[in-house]
């Protein structure tokens, strides 16, 4: 793997890809800094080498053109205290300023260029966009995992401008190794605990899965459409209709497989979509007309608590229920405990999607854990078997 350890970037322009895409308050506050703080000892790595490094990322999916509520200049007081250097901010990702203040940036100075997606060509592609970008530099790495799974112009296209100055900062090559181990040196027990809302999701993860996994623990929105596979009844509960014969499939190849899967056994139903909604347990499969399952009940946690305490590779994607609601966060939350617990004895456990992450910083369990994955769709494609863009540029 072609790391920023393998060269020398003394007096070299290095252009870097991070993933600077953070949620922003009304006041244009930074919320949650996960993304920004991964990228440090990478930027820091290449200051210290006496390079000038020109940073360049999106931010949101802003629609026609620049919009203030998308600048990366939201991020530049954080960015700059972080790094304890003054980072210089360039109004356009291209064009004359951008060219100019990178042509002057001096060893161990910082530029952050403004958001690459207020241009259509980044996210199209676009070669001519990606050469104007690649001009600023000598050198290219990506560090930005978060987008590895788009052929977006910065992620996979610029590559080919730096045919023998290419590579992988911290942030890609720490999610690559970290998501190798666990795929291909997993130690046995290995588990996988799949949830969220939606099966047709996470189909393509099952299936690829399935002969590495010994155990599949399967909560959140997703386990009714198999508990209805099943022939359970489920309520008003979310299921997907047209994939009972999609999840009959999965369980009869796990079957074959000898790979135990686990569903819930007892659920919190409510009677509307509603933190204080009327709310009790009922058997998973047995769920009255006009309740909804919104989490895993009691019984259901200890078993699964027990299977993860059990096992020494652990995979952690989507929540258990409807965590948002404190009510029905139960669920998450005791998986969340229990997979901590599993790493305190030993075991390696790689946690990554949207909402799991929120959940393990929202119980403050990301020292609790072995790695925390900052790409979400880039994670699961990668664990779908699927080739990732932005890693095959650089690898090429």
């Amino acid at each position: 793997m072609k790391t920023i350890d393998d060269y020398n970037f003394k007096g070299k322009k290095v252009l870097v890809r991070v993933d600077f895409n953070v949620p922003l308050n009304e006041k244009f506050e930074i919320t949650d800094d996960t993304r920004i703080r991964a990228t440090i000892p990478t930027i820091q790595k290449l200051r210290k080498e006496g390079a000038a490094v020109i940073l360049m990322s999106h931010l949101g999916r802003p629609k026609n053109g620049p919009e203030e509520k998308f600048s990366l200049k939201h991020v530049v007081k954080d960015l700059s205290e972080k790094l304890g250097t003054e980072v210089q901010f360039a109004n356009d990702c291209i064009g004359e300023e951008a060219r100019e203040k990178a042509a002057a940036l001096k060893p161990g100075e910082v530029l952050l260029l403004e958001n690459l997606r207020f241009y259509k060509e980044e996210t199209a592609g676009d070669v001519e966009f990606a050469k104007k970008l690649a001009s600023l530099a000598d050198v290219y790495v990506n560090d930005a995992f978060g987008t590895a799974h788009r052929a977006h112009a910065s992620t996979a296209v610029i590559a080919r401008f730096f045919p023998n100055a290419k590579m992988f900062g911290y942030v890609m090559g720490n999610e690559l190794k970290n998501i190798n181990k666990v795929l291909k040196e997993g130690e046995k027990p290995f588990t996988a605990i799949l949830g969220g809302a939606k099966v047709s999701g996470k189909i393509e993860i099952i299936n690829n899965l399935l002969d590495k996994v010994d155990n599949l623990i399967i909560g959140g929105g997703m386990m009714f459409t198999f508990i209805k596979a099943q022939g359970g009844r489920v309520g008003n509960s979310l299921v997907e209709d047209d994939l009972l014969e999609t999840a009959k499939a999965a369980l009869r190849k796990a079957e074959e497989l000898g790979v135990q899967i686990y569903l819930p056994q007892d659920a919190v139903i409510a009677d509307k979509f509603d933190n204080n909604a009327n709310r009790k347990t009922a058997p998973s499969n047995e769920i009255p007309d006009g309740w909804m399952g919104l989490d895993i009940g009691e019984e259901t946690i200890r078993t699964f608590s027990q299977v993860i305490e059990n096992s020494a590779t652990l995979l952690w994607n989507g929540p258990m229920g409807v965590f948002e609601m404190d009510n029905f966060a139960k669920g998450t939350l005791e998986v969340a405990q229990a997979i901590a617990r599993a790493t305190s004895k030993g075991a390696f456990s790689l946690v990554g999607g949207g909402d799991s992450v929120a959940a393990v910083n929202k119980y403050h369990l990301q020292d609790k854990v072995s790695y925390v994955s900052t790409g979400g769709g880039a994670m699961l494609e990668y664990i779908e078997g699927k080739t990732l863009p932005g890693v095959a540029a650089i690898e090429e």
